[in-house]
């Protein structure tokens, strides 16, 4: 009969010691290069608030060149809009050679940017602005007319650093089938370590839940496929956004993607209605109408450039509002905001049929029920003149919305 060895209690112990040392050793090391993952990744101090400004995308697409992209920066001075907050200009796909040039470097076409990509950012600097630019986690940009930066992460952020890009949007097209959680934080360090802040917009789509992983790696994820200029798509994102609100924060936001307000595909409730609802949940706030055409800024500046709705947007408690109660095609959205206040949104979005009356209780919105409410109507800018108790109710027709700020007084 065999018999197993035995061996001294002493040893044991030393040998629980090591392993245990061994452990707390492997443990610190790995809380350290995480920690130092972090750091690298997104540290750049940026996006406190949703980043405002413009787009060349949905309105204009490819057809974009210097010339315009200046006039828009015009735009956006002369409109008063950039005292509002709208400073950002950022060129979309398109504005590169198809081909880097031999020594690997993107390339500003000629055709449509011959002054170069740095001229026109100190262009748009001189007025006082930022400048954004595009490239993609692929092979290609999804226009396919221009080289993506997979691969080239470094030297794509070295290009653009040197040329002073103040924003990044990173797109997702005609990658290498890797996972948007490999490729993206590639990009954000090889910015980081360029030493100049620049905004990390990450344009994912919402493919692999960015809303969960996009903290450390980007300023802003989107949570959607691209949006167009229709209320079915509009209200659609709003939707799948909404989903991730208590993921936002200041720092990163959840992005529906840019605004389509003044591009004619939806009416002007519509409209009001988008606006509201991209203010509310914190949503970055990219124009993407024809800025440099005064007749078009002056048909939507009393919706973009409604102070009260933007100073809810540009709110520093960073809280995204959610919907609270859904009966129908009747909808709450609400929300804290800074002082102890709180954004309510009413909408109707039934597609036709009559007005309806939508209502909100303080307890759907987190007041408590016996409150006597100060409410402030920030589309038609009054106060009520008595404090309110228990609700709010509007009646309304389809596809629109009130919005209001409430702040218990008693």
């Amino acid at each position: 009969m065999s018999t197993s060895p035995t061996f001294p209690c002493s040893y044991c112990l030393l040998l629980l010691l090591l392993v245990a040392a061994l452990l707390a050793s492997s443990s610190k090391s790995a809380a350290t290069a995480a920690a130092a993952d972090r750091r690298s990744l997104i540290t750049n101090g940026l996006g406190m608030t949703p980043p405002m400004g413009w787009n060349s995308w949905n309105h204009f697409h490819c057809d974009i060149n210097e010339k315009m992209i200046k006039a828009t920066a015009d735009g956006l001075v002369s409109s008063g809009l950039a005292k509002l907050g709208y400073v950002y200009v950022n060129i979309d796909d398109c504005w590169a050679e198809k081909t880097r040039d031999c020594k690997g470097n993107l390339r500003p076409k000629k055709s449509t940017f011959p002054s170069g990509i740095k001229a026109v950012a100190d262009y748009v600097h001189s007025k006082g602005l930022k400048l954004g630019i595009y490239s993609d986690a692929g092979y290609y940009t999804c226009s396919k007319t221009q080289p993506g930066s997979l691969g080239y992460e470094e030297q794509d952020a070295q290009t653009f650093a040197s040329w002073d890009i103040d924003y990044l949007k990173y797109d997702n097209c005609f990658n290498d089938g890797s996972r948007p959680t490999v490729r993206y934080p590639v990009m954000t360090r090889a910015l980081m370590k360029t030493g100049r802040p620049i905004y990390i917009s990450l344009c994912e789509w919402g493919d692999l839940h960015p809303a969960e992983w996009g903290f450390n790696v980007g300023n802003s994820w989107r949570t959607t496929n691209d949006i167009s200029d229709t209320w079915e798509s509009m209200i659609s994102k709003a939707d799948e956004n909404e989903v991730y609100a208590h993921l936002a924060r200041p720092g990163g936001w959840n992005d529906p993607d840019m605004l389509e307000v003044g591009n004619g595909g939806m009416t002007e409730n519509e409209y009001v209605v988008h606006f509201s609802l991209w203010a509310i949940s914190k949503s970055p706030l990219l124009l993407g109408f024809d800025v440099a055409n005064a007749t078009a800024t002056r048909a939507v500046a009393h919706i973009v450039g409604n102070e009260e709705v933007i100073r809810i947007n540009q709110d520093p408690l960073g809280v995204q509002a959610k919907k609270v109660r859904m009966m129908g095609s009747r909808e709450i959205w609400a929300g804290p905001i800074s002082g102890y206040r709180f954004v309510v949104m009413l909408l109707n979005r039934a597609d036709t049929g009559d007005e309806d009356t939508v209502t909100a209780y303080w307890d759907d919105v987190g007041i408590p029920a016996k409150s006597l409410v100060e409410v402030r109507d920030v589309w038609e800018h009054k106060t009520l003149g008595r404090a309110v108790a228990g609700n709010i109710s509007a009646t309304m027709p389809p596809r629109s919305c009130k919005l209001y700020i409430l702040k218990p007084v008693g």
